[in-house]
């Protein structure tokens, strides 16, 4: 059979840095559905929890808990994963939605290369083996914002299986302590999205919208390896700053971008792995991690008041905390799996295999794409250490919010000062303001040129630590105005005049008798006194370590 024929889509967008710990491959795990059939005692490394789910009663087992997650990642492309619609967020209802995706009679599927391209990258990046031949299926379920009345799919044969993730949690109090951990990947496959159903209570009505329908989606699915809501959470973010890394996904939770379902069972240690229920569509890393713990609580509370887990589908009400029921999964539901007899096996090939004369536009070279793979967070945060001395808690604190990697470079590329001064400043200072203002890093007022600049006059002893707080604060208020603007305005300079400012010291000193002679009595709070005396009477403008030589001297003098 022929290969697909594949569309060219330029998606235009820049790559970042960004990584995933490229470690060995691991072979063909448990499926994600849960099993009893381990025999007791038996466990894998990777499934042994990194905490208890809940403290026993006396007398009792502890508890364990098994957690899989199912994500689906909406790919970056300018078009729908088989309709050349326009893929765009917040676009008026319905005016995104090709004959194919509205499921007209007669129209057929043409498959987008930039999708399978985005695949196999993100295969790559996270290890997975490539198939070469991969099929498509439908997936019979009826929907209203489905109006195929099936999902386009690989069930049979996915596009990568066999991958795996590398993330980090934290093991105690200190953010310095943590635990490196690896969740096996089954498989990654190429499916579509459907539509919305926007719900009107008001006026008791559902309402369509099919602008989402079609687009394309990879479902990454993780092996039960997982035991708490926090390495959840942890192993989604780190996916997530993947795929914005590689260009395959926004992966922006608040806009579906990226949505998980989590798979939640607990069992006593060394005995069969329990009944799972499966917590739907959470669309945030914070809610993923209460919706998985709340779970695991709920599921012990059942069990040790003599109640059995069902084996149904959940939502998380964040309102209230915990997982409601949805509906029950007794009665397995027959999706009617079939190939799909529009589209035939895509075909992908290697430099070795490539057939000779083969069209470029027509046929995706898997290690093409594996030399032009972008440096992912694992081997950015690795760089960071290694070229700036950072702390391994830093590296991961810039690359965790969007945009702080790339201001924090270019303050670097223009400031004098240690990296590790910029870095606590970009960190505490800077990052401390968004966070109280609730803003990205892209709306912030205080540019890198602003915050170099600022960082240049600290660094050249021109203004006091201090003093340069104050700086930054009125760049956060002034939009406009410079640091050497303010400083000049404000008159914030340091004392450059040594006289001078012994002066104010002797006149501080002879001010305070009972302070010099705590001072003299060996008292080290009375010099931290006098210094901020001294610091008052220059409002701020005298270096703290010379008001401290000045002070020594003239007391053993």
């Amino acid at each position: 059979m022929a290969a697909p024929m594949l569309r060219w889509c330029c998606l235009g967008r820049r790559w970042v840095l960004a990584c995933v710990d490229s470690g060995s491959r691991h072979g063909r795990g448990a499926a994600i559905g849960f099993t009893s059939s381990r025999k007791r005692g038996q466990s894998s490394v990777a499934q042994q929890p990194l905490i208890t789910a809940q403290k026993s009663r006396k007398g009792e087992h502890k508890w364990a808990a098994v957690v899989g997650l199912e994500i689906h990642a909406q790919i970056s492309s300018n078009s729908k994963l088989f309709s050349g619609s326009q893929v765009r967020f917040a676009a008026p209802p319905n005016s995104l939605v090709s004959f194919f995706d509205a499921s007209l009679p007669g129209t057929l599927p043409v498959l987008n290369r930039r999708c399978v391209e985005a695949a196999v990258m993100t295969g790559l990046a996270l290890s997975c083996r490539i198939n070469k031949k991969s099929l498509f299926d439908r997936k019979h379920y009826f929907y209203a914002d489905l109006p195929a009345g099936y999902q386009i799919t690989q069930q049979r044969l996915p596009i990568a299986v066999n991958g795996s993730l590398a993330y980090s949690v934290c093991a105690g109090k200190k953010p310095s302590q943590v635990i490196s951990k690896t969740v096996r990947i089954k498989q990654i496959q190429l499916e579509q999205d459907s539509g919305k159903s926007l719900h009107d209570e008001l006026r008791s009505q559902t309402l369509i919208d099919l602008n989402r329908a079609g687009v394309g989606l990879l479902e990454v699915v993780l092996e039960p390896d997982m035991s708490c809501g926090e390495e959840a959470a942890t192993a989604v973010r780190e996916l997530q700053l993947i795929l914005q890394a590689l260009g395959t996904s926004r992966a922006n939770m608040a806009e579906g971008q990226l949505r998980v379902d989590a798979n939640i069972s607990v069992h006593h240690p060394g005995e069969p792995l329990g009944v799972r229920t499966e917590v739907k569509n959470l669309n945030s890393a914070r809610f993923l991690a209460k919706a998985i713990d709340s779970e695991i609580e709920r599921q012990i509370h059942e069990l040790e008041n003599g109640r059995e887990i069902l084996n149904e589908t959940r939502s998380f009400d964040y309102k209230l905390g915990c997982t409601m029921p949805m509906r029950d999964k007794e009665g397995k539901q027959d999706y009617r799996f079939m190939p799909e007899p529009n589209l035939p096996p895509l075909l992908l090939y290697d430099t070795a295999s490539l057939p000779p004369g083969a069209d470029p536009q027509q046929v995706i070279n898997i290690d093409w794409i594996r030399e032009r793979l972008p440096d992912l967070p694992s081997e950015t945060r690795e760089k960071l250490i290694q070229q700036y001395g950072m702390l391994p808690e830093h590296s991961f604190a810039l690359l965790n919010e969007v945009g702080l990697l790339e201001f924090f470079q270019n303050v670097i590329k223009e400031t004098r000062a240690e990296p590790k001064k910029v870095t606590s400043w970009v960190l505490n200072i800077f990052l401390g303001f968004l966070k109280q203002q609730n803003l990205a890093v892209n709306e912030s007022p205080v540019t890198p040129t602003a915050l170099a600049e600022l960082l240049n006059l600290l660094d050249r002893k021109a203004i006091s630590s201090s003093a340069a707080k104050q700086v930054f604060e009125e760049l956060w208020r002034s939009k406009g105005k410079t640091p050497s603007q303010i400083v000049s305005e404000k008159q914030l300079e340091l004392m450059q005049d040594e006289e001078a400012l012994e002066r104010v010291c002797h006149t501080v000193m002879e001010g305070h008798p009972q302070v010099v002679m705590d001072m003299k009595r060996g008292n080290s709070r009375a010099i931290n006194k006098l210094i901020g005396l001294v610091r008052k009477a220059t409002l701020s403008r005298a270096d703290p370590t010379v008001i401290k030589e000045i002070l020594e001297k003239k007391l053993s003098s």
